[in-house]
């Protein structure tokens, strides 16, 4: 029998709403709607977006936090033929200015219509007009089936297309080790990448998705003994503030129905990890390195990790090798450059509108990434990009901070580094040069900060110079400044 053909994202989730309408689909902190409901809300909403232009090959701004209506938002866009394009909830204007003026969308949900001249906006709660048609929509997908944002190196946001269709084998076993109709928790936010592909995977597996809002480490453990998921995803950070609840805490709730834990998004301390292979058992922990680019990526299980500890696993997609700084190959055990590539090296997994990859030739790039590989073949970052910033699995860009601290009209110039932080793994530590070095009043300057940056980039620790943090050419040499503070 001849394999049935792929099938496009918005008639997988219809087939599966018609096969069992009254299945869960999604939980968010109001509310609960099944199969029907959703592909119900999703129908009309895709109506309203047509009214205001949205066809195939459009991209939609997507600017809602976790809920019943981000899901219905991007389902909607997919039943158009049209690409979502997720964004913070809690961007300042003038960042999701920049990203609006490279993604070009025709709808900005969840922003004020006063905010965006020329651009369709629908505000937050919105819901579409309950006389819109609900039924089903001609059948279309949407290429790409997702655009990502990032800061950029230069302090300007990019784009990321993923270069692939929304379509779905109908016959194959869901990705990331999802169970087919089972219940996926996600705590994280999902304009990132990770949570986004994580939940809409889930959902396209028929999953019930569980989302948490704002992070709490008690009530992700609430959730688990309430709803039981036997999949969830989480970062270092939430990994962490879970563990140090106390111990009579953690024992309230059960979470003997997880199956499978993946953490991604920024380095494990090893003693963390070890805590919740001991805890949860090594079979259930599972860690992937990657980017949001897909050129290649990595697995490592609990128990290879035990076998291999530090390392973020082998590489199950594309290729990776350790680049040295002439761009020889390095042999095992010595750090370089992690460059990756597809397995077939015409292959292009993604398109960055705004930015230009870092290229090695013969379709080998870098994230920025430093590492070493063993002679089996397991991948060992030694430290993250130079310049970027992991604050709690979210990448902040130095430069974009600068350039928002440069603004500030007492501030000569500034430097931003990353410091280790006990919670979110790294702080943003900003060094401020003023004409004497004397210190501005903190509350003006987060404020100022909060009216340009989102609020997980404002720095959480400041220092004040008078000397100058660039040379004659211009030139910031943050590694020294973050080692002079180490």
């Amino acid at each position: 029998m001849a394999p049935m053909p792929m099938v496009s994202y918005a008639q997988r989730l219809a087939g599966d709403a018609a096969a069992d309408p009254d299945h869960l689909a999604v939980t968010d902190e109001q509310r609960s709607v099944t199969r029907r409901e959703l592909e119900q809300l999703a129908n009309r909403s895709a109506r309203a977006f047509a009214q205001l232009g949205v066809g195939q090959g459009d991209v939609v701004t997507i600017a809602l936090p976790n809920s019943v209506a981000f899901v219905a938002a991007v389902v909607a866009t997919w039943k158009l033929g049209a690409t979502p394009q997720p964004v913070s909830s809690r961007l300042p204007k003038r960042e999701l200015d920049g990203i609006v003026e490279l993604a070009g969308p025709k709808v900005i949900v969840g922003a004020d219509p006063s905010d965006h001249e020329g651009h369709h906006c629908l505000p937050l709660g919105w819901q579409p007009d309950t006389s819109l048609d609900d039924g089903p929509l001609p059948d279309a997908t949407s290429n790409p089936w997702k655009a990502m944002t990032s800061g950029g190196s230069t302090g300007r946001p990019k784009l990321i297309l993923a270069n692939a269709p929304g379509v779905i084998d109908p016959d194959a076993y869901p990705l990331l080790l999802i169970r087919r109709n089972g219940t996926h928790l996600m705590p994280g936010p999902l304009y990132h990448n990770g949570p986004f592909v994580w939940a809409t995977t889930a959902l396209l597996a028929g999953d019930h998705v569980v989302l948490g809002g704002k992070f709490d480490a008690e009530k992700t453990l609430a959730l688990i003994d309430r709803h039981r998921p036997d999949s969830l995803y989480v970062v270092p950070t939430m990994m962490q503030r879970i563990w140090r609840l106390p111990e009579a805490v953690r024992d309230r709730y059960d979470v003997s129905s997880l199956q499978v834990v993946w953490h991604l998004s920024a380095p494990c301390p090893q003693w963390l990890k070890q805590a919740w292979i001991d805890w949860l058992g090594p079979e259930k922990i599972f860690e992937l390195y990657g980017g949001t680019e897909a050129q290649a990526s990595t697995i490592v299980t609990g128990t290879e990790w035990l076998a291999h500890r530090g390392s973020v696993g082998r590489a199950i997609s594309g290729e990776i090798k350790i680049v040295g700084p002439d761009g020889e190959d390095l042999p095992p055990g010595e750090v370089g450059e992690v460059f990756m590539r597809p397995s077939d090296p015409a292959v292009k997994t993604y398109t960055y509108v705004g930015a230009e990859a870092r290229t090695l030739g013969d379709g080998w790039e870098s994230l920025g990434d430093m590492g070493s590989m063993d002679a089996d073949g397991f991948l060992y970052l030694t430290d993250r990009q130079s310049d970027m910033i992991l604050v709690g699995g979210s990448n902040v860009y130095p430069a974009e901070v600068e350039s928002a601290l440069d603004e500030h009209p007492r501030v000569r110039s500034s430097a931003v580094v990353g410091l280790p932080d006990d919670d979110l793994g790294n702080r943003v530590h900003a060094i401020v040069q003023t004409d004497d070095g004397s210190a501005l009043d903190l509350d003006e300057l987060r404020a100022f900060l909060g009216d340009r940056l989102v609020r997980y980039k404002v720095p959480r620790s400041f220092e004040f110079v008078g000397e100058p943090l660039r040379n004659d050419a211009g030139k910031l040499r943050r590694s020294q400044l973050r080692a002079d503070r180490l």
